[in-house]
């Protein structure tokens, strides 16, 4: 599973930087070329990305949102304990 890097720049010209599966990236880019065809407007991944994250916070107490919530906190601890078991960053593993 690959991440990926999206920059986005919202409205207030906070940048957020999020940390995407290929997969999730795919999808979000379908689901803009589909919406610019729809539409017959330029959407951009960005757009697609900003709409998703405001329509999840507005669902703030859907059972599945908060599944999904526990299941990437679940995982982001545990890429994090495997890291620091992994040893400190910078060493150099050659010699």
């Amino acid at each position: 599973m690959w991440l990926k890097p999206v920059s986005l720049m919202l409205t207030n010209r906070t940048t957020v930087l999020l940390v995407l599966t290929q997969d999730v990236l795919d999808q979000a880019r379908a689901l803009a070329g589909k919406e610019t065809t729809a539409l017959k407007l330029p959407v951009s991944l960005q757009i697609v990305l900003r709409a998703l994250i405001e329509v999840g916070l507005k669902r703030d107490n859907h059972p599945a949102l908060l599944a999904h919530v526990e299941s990437q906190a679940k995982a982001v601890r545990h890429q994090r304990s495997v890291a620091r078991r992994a040893g400190p960053r910078g060493t150099d593993r050659r010699t």
